[in-house]
Formats: structure tokens, sequence, C-alpha cells
């Protein structure tokens, strides 16, 4: 079939800034993004003009705008898009703002690579920013937060998922927190590999050294120092435990001041404005997918039949295989994230062509939804340095929740652009056996997996999900006893035996 080059998406600019002055002289998140807009545009080649070709422009969603954070500074910004618009002196008439997610800036690839395959948009912006760092830093220092707002008039319309990433009862036992709950999926996994505690701390640390490794060769890392395996995974009075087993090295870092942007177009296009060549990166194969939405409703906390099944539309659609691959950045909120997207694309974690391009969220940053738009631009920098290679990269929103991966080369597409729709195999994996779950548990039970949360005071309490005699799932807390508590941490507690019971409205589990 002959291809139409107004029918084919291609990236022809990336841009990123990270911003280290200090709080008084650091720029606003929407600066960041209109800033990383223009640099962007510079490197696409025709500057301005790609700005004023732009038709659509779509922001991601700032941390502080998302209703789970519960922030005060919640729409500070009444219409991100358009003052981001304004700052690059453009009006584009299409304008989106999206909802939370570590997948979104992915899943815009994929989402408006298909309205440019089908005639629908143009020429495509997506930009995002954090400056929490900043603005923390402001707000303890006491200065004015002029220019840290805007009403510029009008409302964008509104891109993703809207759905509470929790239930209230989760909420209760504080799994809104990524910090809470991704370490339930790392002691499973340590389960499902039969590690012992020593064992897998070792290579905990050792998986992430090698993200730490590149983030420290990488101008744009918010952390750029170099750390060992061990000082990564043990905890001392600089790198307190946050949840158990992760120190706060293995954690990602969301207060800093970054921004990213793309520009999607078409080849035809790209081709009208001057666009070399040499520019070009190709999505060649792309994929979305949800898993069971609720974290107590998955079939186990150690696999993703999600990312499993984009993996295989990927794959599938670029005609390649996890070998034909030459970089790849695989999503680093925390471990897990790392360990269970490798085990579903069959990725070693020791593999040497190594498993990020960035340094990843804990070291070279995590700017709240818009890392995976640095993960891309850094991505596309790599492929422009070896014409003809492909890289693999993907993105997690909220809990191992929601999933989007893309397959990238300069090497042009010989057929029409075209993805499965992701409708067409997301039933499939909601339709999997899981467990049953209950708010009000009694009786004999057993640990499925835990946790031990830590504050900066120290030791704080221990979470557990569990399962009755009959396999229905629970959530429950245990005495915070200092016995207790240090007997979690120091032991094997997956599949410690208890009873579970109801004291004061809150479910207790007590170890036998």
């Amino acid at each position: 079939m002959k291809m139409n080059e107004a029918r084919m998406p291609v990236l022809v600019g990336c841009g990123q800034i990270t911003d280290r002055r200090g709080p008084a002289d650091a720029s606003s998140p929407v600066g960041l993004m209109a800033e990383a807009a223009r640099r962007a545009a510079i490197d696409s080649g025709p500057g301005e003009a790609m700005l004023k070709a732009i038709d659509t422009v779509v922001a991601v969603e700032l941390i502080v705008d998302s209703p789970e954070t519960g922030s005060g500074a919640r729409g500070m910004y009444k219409n991100v898009p358009q003052t981001v618009c304004n700052l690059l002196q453009i009006d584009p008439p299409t304008k989106f703002y999206t909802r939370s997610g570590g997948n979104t800036p992915q899943m815009l690839v994929n989402r408006f690579s298909q309205d440019i395959a089908q005639g629908r948009t143009g020429t495509v912006l997506l930009t995002g920013a954090e400056a929490l760092k900043s603005m923390i830093g402001r707000l303890k220092q006491g200065l004015p937060m002029n220019g840290w707002s805007d009403d510029p008039g009008g409302e964008p319309e509104l891109l993703g998922d809207f759905r509470p990433p929790v239930t209230e009862h989760e909420r209760d036992f504080g799994l809104h927190l990524p910090s809470t709950c991704y370490p339930l999926f790392e002691n499973a996994l340590r389960g499902k590999n039969g590690w012992s505690l020593e064992e897998h701390r070792r290579r905990l640390g050792e998986l992430f050294q090698r993200y730490c490794e590149v983030a420290a060769e990488n101008p744009l890392s918010w952390f750029p120092a170099l750390h060992t395996a061990q000082e990564i995974a043990t905890p001392s009075d600089t790198n307190r435990y946050v949840g158990f087993p992760y120190t706060k090295y293995l954690n990602s870092v969301i207060q800093t001041n970054q921004g990213a942007a793309l520009i999607l177009t078409s080849l035809a296009r790209a081709r009208e404005l001057g666009v070399s060549e040499d520019r070009m990166v190709y999505l060649h194969g792309c994929g979305d997918a949800n898993d069971i939405w609720n974290v107590t409703d998955r079939v186990n906390f150690h696999s993703s039949p999600a990312i499993r099944a984009i993996g295989e539309q990927a794959f599938a659609m670029a005609g390649k295989t996890v070998e034909d691959m030459d970089f790849f950045d695989i999503y680093s909120c925390f471990p897990s994230a790392v360990q269970i997207a490798c085990d579903e694309l069959g990725i070693a974690l020791d593999d040497p062509r190594g498993l990020t391009v960035t340094g990843g969220l804990p070291y070279f940053g995590g700017p709240g939804n818009n890392y995976v738009m640095h993960s891309i631009a850094t991505m596309m920098d790599r492929l422009r340095e070896k014409p003809g290679t492909f890289g693999l990269l993907n993105a997690n929103g909220w809990f191992v929740t929601k999933h989007a991966l893309g397959i990238y080369s300069t090497t042009p597409l010989q057929r029409p652009w075209q993805r499965e729709d992701p409708a067409s195999y997301q039933q499939s994996i909601l339709n999997q056996d899981h467990p049953s779950f209950t708010e009000d548990p009694e009786g004999p039970a057993r640990v499925e997996t835990y946790t031990v949360l830590h504050t900066r005071k120290g030791v704080e309490r221990g979470l557990i999900v569990g399962r009755l005699e009959d396999g229905t799932r629970f959530l429950a807390e245990t005495p915070s006893t200092s016995e207790v508590l240090q007997n979690l941490m120091q032991r094997d507690a997956l599949g410690m035996r208890g009873t579970v019971s109801k004291l004061d409205g809150k479910n207790i589990f007590i170890p036998v």
C-alpha cells in the first residue's frame, strides 16, 4: 500500500530544561513549559515557523492540580495550555489539559499519532513541567508568588481518565501515596523470586546503581551524584527508610524544576516546513492499557497483564522483538515498577544495553506526570546519534495501573501508520480472575504482602495485604509496637499467620 505522507506521524522536535536556580530566580512551571517548547521548535529546525504551524497544544497536568494531592495551590493557573500559548505568542484552535498519570506523555504521542494518521490533527505541541522545588522554596522563604498564577480566560478541553485512583477504603490505609503502595509490590516480588532479605537488598542496590550511573553522566539530571549499590539500598542517617524495603534513594524525587516538550506532525508538513530528515523520529509501535484499576482487586502484586499486552501489541505493530532494541527506558519511580515491566517485556535486569537513557526518576528526577516527556526527548537524541537504531520505553501511571509503550527509530516506516484499537485488548485484561475483597475481615489470616512505613522521625506503622482462610483479600495495619514492626523488617513476613479483626474502627492484623 502506498504511503500517504500527509498521514504519516513523525516527531520532529524535542526540548528539555532543568532549572537549578534558587527559588527567587527559578522559573514557574508554565515558564518551563514554554521554554521547553521553544527549545523543541529550535531543535526541529524551523524554529518560530514551527511554533506558528502548531494547531494543537497539550499541557500535562501539574501535580498541584491533581485532586488527590489536596493541594491548596490547585487551580493557581486557571487554563494552563492557554497561559503557555500566551507565553509563546501563539493561538492554536485546539488546547488540552490532561489528567494525572505518569503514562500521560507516551499516551499522548500514541493518541495524537493516530489523529495525524486519520487526518484529524496537523501539528501538535506536547509540553509539561514541574517546579515544586522552587514553589516550596518560595513558600518557605516567604517570597511573593507573583507570576505563579494566571487566569487568561476560557477553559481547556480535558483529556484522560478521570476515575479516582483508589477507593475510599484504600485511601484510609494510605494507598493513594505511591511511597506506601509500591513497597507492597516489592515485597511480593521478593516472594515470587525466592530471595532472602539480604539478597533482595543487594539486588535493589545493584539495579538502581545502574540507573544512578547514567544520571551521573546526564547534564540534565537533578541529582547527578554517583552512589554505590550499598549506599542506595542501606538505610543510614542520610538515606532513611520510607516504606520498607525502600530507602530514600530508591524513591522517585518529585521536588525538581524540570520541563520537556515534543513536537509531532505529519511527514508532509515536516518537509513543507523544511525539517531535515536527520531530525525525524518515527513511532514504529505502541500500546495503551490499564491493569485492573484498584490495587486491592489485582490478580497479584508481582505482575502486570497490561504491560504484557501492550508489549505484544507494540512489537507486533513494529515488526520487531525485544532483541532488536538498542536502547531502553524502563519507568523507574520505584524498583518494583522496573522489575514488573522487565519481567513482562522479557528484559533482563542486568541487560548490557542498560535500562535507562536518562538516569531514572530517583536520580534524573521525577517531575510529576511529565517524566516520560523527558525520556522520549532523550530517546530521540540517542536515536539521532545512531541512525537506524531502535529504542523502547514504557510509561506507568498511578500504581502499576495505567500503561503506555512506544518503540521509536529514525528509520522511516514503509507502510501506513496504524495501531490496534486499545479497546480490542483492554477488556480481556480486566476479565482476569482475581481474589474477592472485604473491607471487614474477621478471623484467621495470613500475610500476602506488606510494608513498614516510616516518617522522618522513625518507624510509623505496619501495613499488610492479607488473605482470610477462604482466600478473600483484605487490608489491615499491625500493632504499632517496636517488637512487631522490627520483626516485620528483620524476618520474612510473607505468609505469616495471625488473626484479623476490627479494633476501634480499623482492621488490625495480630501476628501469631
